[in-house]
């Protein structure tokens, strides 16, 4: 069983699932807590998977994310075509990161990520965005190990069940 089959119809059901969480309505307060749930499923499937999910798979899953959330056409685009570029760079070493490690290694990266949608809202003329805007990446730190650890049960039990 080749590892690009077990994972077919992972890829585009977790991406999927991400856009809807990703739509999911929250209280006011709370929307700055939202993780970056389409940027969290590309750094796994870039790691796992980066002959299946690479930067013009980002690319389109940015593309297809600016469309269902409204933004900008380009902006997610852009977000996770850099995030690709930086986890492709550094994915030998991401990878045998312990869970700790590499989850603090992801948060970096999601601060990364909203860095560049600081620079994209500030070249837009919306101003420097406020204190909750960078919140969002702590979520990763306890998310992040129970991410991986479901997705790899998931691709595990669909590579028992193939014959």
């Amino acid at each position: 069983m080749s590892r690009v089959r077990s994972g077919f119809y992972w890829l585009p059901l977790s991406l999927f699932i991400a856009v809807l969480l990703g739509l999911l309505p929250l209280p006011g307060m709370m929307v700055p807590l939202r993780p970056y749930f389409l940027g969290m499923v590309a750094v796994y499937w870039l790691l796992e998977m980066p002959e299946r999910f690479g930067m013009g798979a980002a690319f389109a899953t940015g593309l297809l994310g600016d469309l269902v959330y409204g933004t900008l056409i380009g902006e997610q685009a852009l977000r996770l075509t850099v995030l690709a570029f930086i986890v492709q760079r550094f994915r030998a070493r991401l990878r045998f990161f312990p869970m700790g490690q590499q989850s603090v290694a992801v948060f970096a990266l999601l601060v990364n990520d909203r860095v560049v949608a600081a620079a994209v809202r500030f070249a837009l003329g919306e101003g420097v965005p406020r204190w909750p805007f960078w919140l969002s990446p702590l979520l990763v730190l306890p998310l992040w190990p129970w991410m991986v650890l479901s997705f790899d049960v998931l691709r595990a039990r669909a590579r028992e069940r193939r014959p």
